[in-house]
C-alpha cells in the first residue's frame, strides 16, 4: 500500500511529537538542596530543570504527594517507607509548597517554615538568574528588630519588624527617611524580611550606592477596632489598620528612631492586598507621605474594573497636576505572568492615571506571577529611585 505525502508528513508529525513528549518527562540528575532547607536537610531539592523533588519518610501511608503551584504530583515509596516524587518544571522564584499524605496538607519537615497563605508551612527556592541583587553578600549589613507595641485601637499586643541600615547605630547624630512597606493578604509582618530578602536588597543597594539609607517599617495589615464584650462573633470585623497606621505606628517610630519626621522623606507601599491598603493611606494622608509604590495591586484590587477617578483622588484634583505637585513619585509593578483580575486591574488604572495626566513610573518583571520574585525585583527597582 502506498501512502500520500499528506499522510506521510502526518505519520513523523505524530512521532516527533510522541519524542518530544517523552522528552519532556526525562528528568535531569543534578539535583541540590534548596536554599530554604532546615539545617542540614537534604530535602526538598532542585535541579537544573527547575524541577522540585521531594522526599519524606511515611511508612504507615498509603498515598503521598508533593502540591506545588495549585498542583499535586504522586510520591514513590521505597522498600523502607521512603515517598520521593518530582513536579514539573517551576518558575523561577520563592514558593509555597506542601505534602499531602493520605489526603492531610502538611509541611515539609525539611524546609523552613514561612507565614504564607494563611498558615505557616514549607517554602522554596527556585534559583533565579538575577537572584545577585538579593544574595547574601559580604558587603556591610543592616538590622532586623522586632518592635512589640500595644495598640489602643485593637486593644492588643502588636508587632512591627523594623530594618535599620548599616552604621545607624555607630552614627548617632544622622537621621534617616523611613519606608513603610506592607506585606500582601493571608502573610503578616514577617514576609518581608524572610520571604522577600527586604534587608538583604536594601544592604546591597546601600553597598553599591545605588540607594540612599533608610529605615523600613513592616507591620501587620490586619488590625481591627477592639470588640465590646457582648459583641457577637458573627459581627464582621472593623478595619482600623490605616488609623493604627497613622496615629499609633509612625508617632512610635518617630520617637524611638532617629527618623526625618516630614512627608518629604517618608514613603510607603505595599504588595497586592498592601498595595490597596497603601495606595488608600497616601491619598487620604498626602500630608505624610510623598512617595507611593503599588506592587502588583492599584486602589481597586481586587476588582478588575477601574474605579472612578473623581474617588481615586478624593474630588481633589481634576486634572492631576496638583497630585503631581506633592507626590515625589508614584511607582506601580507587575508580574508579565500574573493572573486575573490583576493584569486587567492594573491596566485600567493605569489607564485612568494618564487620562488623569498623573505621572507615574511603571515596570514589569519578566516572567514571574504573583508571587516573591516579582516583589522583590518591584522593591529593588523602587528604593532605588526614593529620597533623591
Amino acid at each position: 500500500m502506498r501512502l500520500s505525502i499528506n499522510a506521510v508528513i502526518a505519520i513523523f508529525s505524530l512521532y516527533f511529537q510522541s519524542v518530544n513528549a517523552q522528552s519532556e518527562q526525562i528528568i535531569t540528575e543534578d539535583f541540590k538542596p534548596s536554599a530554604a532547607n532546615q539545617p542540614e536537610r537534604i530535602f526538598p531539592q532542585v535541579n537544573s530543570q527547575r524541577r522540585v523533588r521531594a522526599s519524606i519518610s511515611a511508612p504507615n501511608a498509603s498515598k503521598v504527594q508533593l502540591d506545588i503551584g495549585g498542583v499535586k504530583y504522586d510520591m514513590r515509596k521505597d522498600d523502607k517507607g521512603v515517598w520521593t516524587g518530582e513536579s514539573n518544571p517551576q518558575d523561577e522564584g520563592f514558593h509555597y509548597y506542601q505534602l499531602n499524605i493520605d489526603g492531610a496538607s502538611v509541611p515539609d519537615p525539611g524546609s523552613l517554615y514561612f507565614y504564607g497563605a494563611g498558615r505557616l508551612g514549607s517554602g522554596i527556592e527556585i534559583p533565579s538568574s538575577d537572584q545577585d541583587f538579593f544574595a547574601l553578600k559580604n558587603v556591610p549589613h543592616g538590622l532586623v528588630s522586632e518592635n512589640i507595641y500595644f495598640s489602643k485601637l485593637t486593644n492588643s499586643f502588636r508587632r512591627c519588624f523594623i530594618y535599620t541600615p548599616e552604621g545607624y547605630n555607630e552614627n548617632t547624630k544622622t537621621r534617616y527617611p523611613v519606608l513603610y512597606l506592607q506585606h500582601g493578604s493571608f502573610e503578616d509582618e514577617t514576609g518581608w524580611s524572610a520571604q522577600g530578602k527586604a534587608n538583604l536588597i536594601l544592604d546591597n543597594l546601600i553597598a553599591s550606592k545605588k540607594a540612599v539609607p533608610m529605615i523600613i517599617v513592616m507591620d501587620n495589615g490586619y488590625a481591627y477596632k477592639a470588640q465590646e464584650s457582648n459583641s457577637s462573633d458573627k459581627n464582621p470585623k472593623e478595619s482600623v489598620f490605616e488609623d493604627v497606621l497613622i496615629t499609633e505606628v509612625i508617632p512610635m517610630i518617630d520617637a524611638k528612631f532617629r527618623t526625618i519626621p516630614k512627608r518629604e522623606n517618608r514613603a510607603i507601599a505595599g504588595l497586592s492586598m498592601g498595595a490597596n491598603q497603601t495606595m488608600r493611606i497616601m491619598m487620604n494622608h498626602l500630608d505624610t507621605f510623598a512617595y507611593y509604590g503599588g506592587f502588583s495591586g492599584t486602589a481597586n484590587y481586587p476588582s478588575s474594573d477601574a474605579i472612578d477617578a473623581s474617588t481615586f483622588l478624593n474630588g481633589k484634583y481634576k486634572d492631576g497636576n496638583a497630585l503631581n505637585k506633592q507626590i515625589k513619585l508614584f511607582w506601580l509593578g507587575l508580574g508579565t505572568k500574573e493572573p486575573a483580575p490583576f493584569p486587567k486591574s492594573v491596566g485600567a488604572f493605569r489607564t485612568m492615571l494618564e487620562q488623569q495626566g498623573i505621572k507615574y513610573d511603571y515596570y514589569e518583571s519578566p516572567e514571574t506571577a504573583h508571587e516573591w520574585l516579582t516583589w522583590r525585583r518591584c522593591l529593588h527597582q523602587f528604593a532605588s529611585k526614593l529620597f533623591k
